[in-house]
Order: structure tokens, then C-alpha cells, then sequence
């Protein structure tokens, strides 16, 4: 019997119902999380201290949805094993998404942390594997139907919040999906980080 390709599948159901169906594929009950520790949590508000996490990552242009549904596309190919030897990789969450400062979306996700990323199969193009550094990241929920104008406010939210407190973050705003949009409701409200510029320690 053919494999299916997930790949394709997610491509077209993006381009049809435009990032939200490019969900489908996660698994959500089995699905891991990264494990981190939170060094404070304050009125919704929280910083986690995160280890190196390795991952696979897209560059994608196009409207945020788009960049997604095309981004999830490639990458699921990959983690469910179209193209290469081996088993599938485990999902882990959040899925990320940083915007580009030229316009266009890397789409990440996060392998998990018993895998040895040195020993995978490369890529294809357009496709790369690397990591994330161990960081300490600001982090507040997005709840409800994800949408621009949603992650936009949460992100000045939460810059507020760092500011009082003498905080900075210097990087792009990353949006941490949790929920498929498909399903009604949400089971668990998505995220919005922004990495801190040093740690909450002081040091770089």
C-alpha cells in the first residue's frame, strides 16, 4: 500500500482552510513538551528557563497562514518519515513560528530531547536541522482562535510587563502552538514568547 504523504495532504488542506487545517496532523494526547523550569510567574505573566532544544526547521514566505500550512507540509514529511529511513519522530510542542525580518516565517519544531540530532538522516531542501539555545524566555497565553491582531496584543502585553520590571526582550516575538483549530474549542491556549536579552540572573 502507498505511503501517505502527509506532507501533501497538509499543503492542500492549508490552501483550503488556510493554516488552521495544517494542524490536523498533531497528536495531541501523546504529544511531549519540553521540559523547563519557571523562575517566576506573575499575573498570567511568566518566565521559563528552557534547555538546548534541538529542532527542525522551514523558512516560508507568504501570510503568516500560509507560511504556516506550507511549513507544516515540509516538516511533517520529515517527522512522520516520507523521504528518509527510520521511524517516525515523536511530536513535540509547542510548534514555533518567528517572524522574518525579511517578510517571512521560520517554522519550527522541537525534536525531542533523548534524540541525537547528529545522527539523522539530512533533509531535503528548503528543510534544516539545528537548535535553539538554552534561554530564558517571557511567555504569555494567546487564547482563543489564533489570528495577527491576537499575538500583536499579547506581545505589547507582555513587553509592558518585562519593562516594569527592567526587563528586555531583543528578539522577534515566537508564537508556540498548542491547540489543532479544527477542533472545536481549544484544549489548551497557545503562547506567545519573547526571549529575554539576558537571563534573569544577569547573565548574557
Amino acid at each position: 500500500m502507498a505511503k501517505i504523504g502527509w506532507g501533501k495532504i497538509l499543503a492542500g488542506a492549508a490552501a483550503a482552510a488556510a493554516a488552521g487545517a495544517a494542524y490536523v496532523y498533531l497528536r495531541q494526547r501523546a504529544a511531549r513538551v519540553p521540559l523547563h523550569e519557571t523562575l517566576l510567574a506573575e499575573s498570567g505573566f511568566e518566565i521559563r528557563r528552557y534547555p538546548e532544544l534541538s529542532v527542525i526547521e522551514t523558512d516560508q514566505y507568504g501570510s503568516r497562514d500560509r507560511a504556516l500550512g506550507n511549513g507544516f507540509g515540509l516538516l511533517a514529511d520529515y517527522m512522520f518519515g516520507e523521504g528518509r529511513e527510520g521511524e517516525e519522530i515523536p511530536i513535540t510542542m509547542p510548534v514555533l513560528a518567528e517572524s522574518l525580518a525579511d517578510g517571512g516565517w521560520r517554522i519550527r519544531f522541537l525534536l525531542p530531547l533523548d534524540l541525537d540530532r547528529a545522527a539523522l538522516e539530512p533533509p531535503g531542501a528548503g528543510v534544516s536541522i539545528g537548535a535553539l539555545p538554552a534561554r530564558d524566555v517571557a511567555v504569555v497565553s494567546v487564547p482563543g482562535k489564533p489570528s495577527d491582531r491576537a499575538f500583536s496584543t499579547r506581545a505589547n502585553e507582555l513587553r509592558r510587563w518585562l519593562k516594569a520590571r527592567g526587563l528586555s526582550a531583543t528578539e522577534a516575538p515566537e508564537h508556540a502552538y498548542y491547540n489543532s483549530p479544527l477542533k472545536p474549542g481549544t484544549s489548551l491556549p497557545n503562547e506567545l514568547f519573547l526571549p529575554l536579552e539576558a537571563a534573569l540572573d544577569g547573565t548574557p
